[in-house]
């Protein structure tokens, strides 16, 4: 489920709320109980860094770049 953030345009109050994807938004402020909670856009938290299914399983094989081949780079001679 996804976690939406909210501010109320009464007070100031910013929350997060995990909730479905078809769930209303909220409305009610937490806080100051009016009725002015704003569901704000905000960037996802998805990243995908290191070894891991991109590189090991749908990365062509001479495009690989796994965290163990990058360690043993750093010890070698450079060409310039």
């Amino acid at each position: 489920m996804p976690i939406y953030e909210y501010e109320c345009r009464a007070c100031g109050t910013r929350l997060e709320k995990i909730q479905k994807i078809d769930a209303a938004p909220l409305v009610e402020c937490p806080s100051c109980h009016e009725g002015a909670l704003q569901r704000l856009i905000s960037a996802a938290g998805f990243r995908l860094s290191g070894g891991g299914w991109y590189e090991t399983d749908f990365k062509s094989s001479g495009r690989r770049n796994l965290a163990g081949d990058r360690k043993s780079d750093k010890g070698g001679t450079s060409d310039s």
